[in-house]
């Protein structure tokens, strides 16, 4: 039988992403941190996931969620009456962010506040701020102007909310921002702004992802300040005890029917979407249908074992190698190892794929897809590193987060709107499950070992993750600027030194 060149195409990249992670890990386990037997076959079976998974999902959402995004992305932006793509943006996000499997497993960390009430609060976020996003995008308003008042909003709730719901709210940002929904969101903003033939259309095809980002962190900040529990807790999940290949396999058989349902419970709310706007409109012919449909097939089985290797093959290892490192005489080995890790580990990011090749899409090549994977991943790292230096020392994550966003806030005055709208969507995208069920879990069993507070010295790494890539890429953007300047100068110069030569022989 032939392979689609296509899809072994996609296969090919994402053995080159997830390899290097693959092979840090191994290293660790024959060297500082060996791991058990079992952890280490878990660990190899989900990476075997993780590269067919990721090749397989990122050719599905080519070939399903961007045309599906665009098409109804274009639809609102000419609909004649503002209200209801307004209406339909407010209840995509509704639907989206409810069905998010990450959702719950964040509702479930805050047990003061009843499970349904926060998913409710944080979906009205999410879709309040689509409308707001959609908003921005029909009036022409800056994104930078959003951004600040935004944040503004968001620190000053920082400062009366309790301490140990401060990094759960920030990493609530990261949690509503699944590798589904982000396909979606970003290929609904470039169906929004491709209508448009003005100079700053390409700008603001970007930045739904990170107005998104902003509702899910003021829900979680407001309900910790209006329930105002004395502490929120967590339970890490327990390792299981693996002795052969055997057990290894049962465990991902056994995890498959779950991790299958959470994403069809992730995918049904945009499906019906979809079928509904092909009803209406018919806007897509049946052989495009089709395509779709094969599309959401892929999209769907790739997602599912994806999911079901990085939850159940990565998560252990992750937890293991923190806690033997952090346990170790040399406990702050953490912070380079991390920042190792961290720097390949964003490659290896569902979303990531699809957001670096939309960039270079739209913005004709000038972002190039080896440029925005350098930018956020040595913003990653960097991020892994103050995370790591978190844990063992305890300092409060608002010592980083407030300069961090003052600075990143900052550049969105000098860099051009593309690069503010690119890097603030990457900060979503870049907190997606790998940092959630391999890096985290580093850092909790780092934590542990130093009996430290999980809440608040390993919960916010997930934030900080999201916020480090907003400076690395708006950097790039200010270097682009800078050479270009730099460049156009020279280029005056020499213009005006060969029409002094022209002069002085005339």
């Amino acid at each position: 039988m032939r392979i689609n060149p296509l899809l072994l195409e996609k296969i090919k990249e994402s053995l080159s992403s997830v390899l290097p992670i693959t092979a840090i890990v191994l290293a660790l386990s024959v060297s500082i941190v060996p791991l058990t037997t079992g952890a280490l076959v878990l660990f190899l079976f989900g990476a075997l996931l993780l590269i067919a998974g990721v090749g397989v999902f990122t050719l599905g959402v080519d070939m399903s969620m961007t045309p599906m995004g665009s098409a109804i992305g274009m639809y609102m932006s000419r609909a004649r009456h503002r209200s209801i793509p307004l209406a339909v943006a407010f209840v995509l996000g509704l639907l989206i962010t409810v069905a998010e499997p990450d959702l719950t497993v964040l509702a479930e960390q805050v047990p003061a506040i009843p499970n349904w009430t926060l998913i409710l609060t944080v979906a009205a976020g999410v879709g309040l701020f689509l409308v707001l996003a959609l908003l921005r995008v029909m009036l022409k308003i800056p994104l930078s102007r959003l951004l600040v008042g935004c944040y503004l909003a968001v620190f000053a709730l920082a400062m009366l909310a309790p301490r140990d719901f401060i990094p759960v709210s920030f990493d609530s940002g990261g949690v509503t921002t699944g590798p589904i929904t982000v396909p979606f969101i970003m290929a609904l903003g470039v169906g929004l702004a491709s209508v448009r033939s003005d100079k700053n259309s390409t700008s603001d095809s970007f930045g739904l992802v990170a107005l998104c980002s902003i509702g899910p962190i003021l829900s979680v900040l407001v309900l910790g300040i209006c329930y105002a529990p004395d502490a929120a807790s967590y339970t890490p999940a327990a390792l299981p005890d693996i002795a052969t290949t055997r057990d290894a396999a049962r465990e991902f058989v056994s995890a498959f029917p779950h991790y299958a349902r959470e994403v069809a419970s992730a995918m049904v709310p945009i499906c019906a979407m979809f079928l509904l706007f092909q009803l209406l409109t018919r806007r897509f012919k049946r052989t495009q249908l089709l395509r779709i449909g094969s599309g959401l097939v892929y999209t769907y089985g790739g997602l599912v074992m994806f999911l079901t290797g990085v939850n159940v093959g990565f998560m252990p290892a992750g937890q293991l190698i923190g806690a033997a490192i952090a346990g170790g005489e040399t406990p702050f080995l953490l912070i380079p190892a991390g920042m190792l890790m961290g720097y390949f580990i964003v490659a290896a990011e569902p979303a990531v794929h699809v957001l670096v090749r939309q960039v270079e899409e739209v913005s004709m090549g000038s972002i190039s897809q080896a440029a925005m994977r350098q930018g956020m991943s040595i913003g990653v790292a960097v991020s892994i590193g103050i995370a790591m230096l978190r844990v063992l020392t305890g300092i409060s994550i608002l010592w980083f987060l407030i300069p961090g966003y003052a600075v990143s806030l900052g550049l969105t005055f000098f860099v051009p709107q593309l690069f503010t709208g690119v890097a603030f969507d990457a900060g979503g995208v870049a907190s997606g499950p790998m940092t959630a069920t391999f890096l985290l879990p580093f850092a909790m069993g780092a934590c542990e070992a130093v009996g430290g507070n999980l809440m608040t010295d390993a919960f916010g790494l997930v934030a900080l993750v999201a916020m480090t890539p907003l400076v690395a890429i708006q950097l790039l953007g200010l270097a682009g600027r800078v050479k270009k300047r730099l460049a156009d100068d020279a280029l005056r110069a020499e213009m005006a030194r060969v029409e002094d030569c022209v002069l002085y022989y005339e």
